[in-house]
């Protein structure tokens, strides 16, 4: 057996934006595989990145530990490590140089590395996992650990002089009931709790249920679990939530799937399990307007526990939504934002500016929607191409000077559009402030029936929010006026 050391390359410090939200999250599919190591015999730690202030953090414990086995394994449930973020991409290969300066031997797991292979290899790394990395990982450990020949193993990339190998894949996990928990005793939640509640009040952790997405969004890339929708059962899942909240205590849980409960009768045997054990939790999840119209989903939502929602709402221009191969209409997305509201849930959606064709008057019918349905909040993206999409091969003759953002805050538009970079970064700003503004009109409407603070203090922020859309609206149109060659 090894003495294996597992960490994780982002850090939440080097991405401004998300270091400024304090809402940190621990690295959940890295314990996860920690937890799988240990149960296979491997003396096992984790090295948590995720609250450092530099990845040379880690190069004390290199020293101090000694281990064989360096794993870099980023938290494949984190959307903001799908991003494949170049800020991550340097601590990891700063973290690969260390390694090979105490005589590790490296392994790296992430969307980044799994698109990138090659180049985690050439910075040093002696085999990159593709894709979901449990089992493989478990493998190459147990043949390197037994001197046998680890490069046999499927599902990994390797050099060999300077040519890279790859083997055969590996097909994806089914019986998600058969991992062991995530291996949360190996790190300290402690620091996480006083951010969490320092700055929200209350305490959450992340969890998972699924794998994968069914769905064929032509720009959504999926390195690690793919487009195959494997569960775990409700009865798995609600025995983890057991257990977090008797060793942990949040208050709150964030299931960090792609799309929640999409098995048909999984929601309502959730919410049934739930109930017999008398677990009651609060949790936000990831799902898609369409799903939730189904017979009895939101009623079996909330009755577990919900009480947000983020939906890939994208656009509201038809036209765009069927470019992209969404698969939703409009009025579905009016639907369940209704429909949602109306049990006490709060919907927050995912908006996706500058695809390929679109026109002022798509972003004017999404900017209009938003205000017309005034969600919870909003995130506002840029079209972003990722490898192994449809959208990355139709941009990819673009892509020479930069090929990924630097920080999820990057929100550079790295191919030929209708207009330039810099209308999207403006167009970024206006979406929030005519967002702001409709927030703040509104909470002055409802301001005789709702006398608090919050209520008052969103209507006086009118004053900055209607002249600052009136300003920033004049300098898009401005900007609109001269077209990208």
């Amino acid at each position: 057996m090894a003495r294996v050391l597992l960490t994780h390359s982002y850090l939440y410090r080097s991405d401004p934006k998300q270091w400024a939200d304090q809402r940190p999250y621990p690295p959940l599919g890295t314990l996860l595989a920690a937890a799988v190591l240990r149960d296979a015999g491997h003396d096992v730690r984790v090295f948590d990145t995720g609250l450092c202030r530099s990845s040379k953090e880690l190069d004390p414990v290199l020293l101090t530990w000694e281990p064989e086995v360096l794993v870099i394994h980023d938290d494949g449930f984190n959307y903001l490590t799908k991003m494949c973020l170049t800020v991550m991409r340097e601590a990891a290969f700063r973290m690969i140089q260390a390694g090979r300066s105490s005589e590790c031997f490296i392994v790296v797991n992430s969307s980044d590395a799994t698109d990138h292979f090659a180049d985690y290899l050439r910075a040093g790394a002696d085999a990159v996992i593709l894709g979901e990395s449990e089992m493989t990982l478990k493998e190459m450990l147990d043949r390197w650990s037994g001197r046998s020949r680890w490069q046999e193993v499927h599902g990994i990339a390797w050099l060999e002089g300077d040519d890279v190998i790859r083997t055969a894949p590996r097909p994806v996990m089914r019986d998600l009931d058969s991992l062991p928990l995530p291996a949360w005793d190996l790190i300290d939640l402690e620091p996480y709790r006083v951010i969490w509640e320092r700055s929200q009040g209350i305490f959450s952790l992340n969890m998972a249920t699924t794998r994968g997405c069914p769905f064929k969004c032509n720009w959504c890339a999926k390195p690690i679990y793919g487009n195959r929708y494997n569960s775990r059962t409700p009865e798995h899942v609600v025995q983890e939530i057991e257990l977090l909240l008797k060793d942990h205590g949040p208050g709150h849980i964030w299931f960090a799937d792609d799309i929640f409960g999409l098995k048909p009768g999984w929601v309502q045997r959730f919410r049934e399990v739930l109930e017999d054990r008398g677990v009651t939790i609060r949790y936000k999840i990831q799902s898609r307007v369409d799903l939730l119209l189904e017979n009895d989903t939101i009623d079996a939502l909330v009755d577990s526990g919900l009480e947000e929602v983020w939906v890939g709402a994208e656009s509201g221009s038809q036209r765009i939504l069927d470019a992209m191969d969404k698969g939703i209409r409009v009025e579905q997305i009016h639907e369940a934002t209704d429909l949602l509201r109306s049990k006490g849930v709060r919907v927050c959606f995912f908006l996706q500016f500058g695809y390929l064709d679109e026109t002022e008057e798509d972003v004017e019918s999404t900017i209009r929607m938003v205000e017309e349905l005034l969600p919870d909040d909003i995130g506002v993206s840029i079209s972003y191409p990722l490898p192994g999409t449809r959208f990355h091969e139709k941009v990819k003759a673009d892509l020479v000077d930069k090929a990924n953002w630097t920080d999820s805050d990057d929100l550079a538009m790295m191919f030929r559009n209708r207009h330039r970079p810099a209308y999207y970064k403006k167009l970024h700003r206006y979406v929030h402030k005519r967002y702001r503004r409709k927030q703040a009109l509104a909470a002055l409407a409802g301001l005789s029936s709702n006398l608090s603070s919050a209520t008052l203090k969103r209507s006086l922020s009118m004053l900055y929010y209607v002249p600052a859309t009136i300003a920033e609206g004049h300098g898009l149109r401005k900007m609109a006026s001269h077209r990208a060659e």
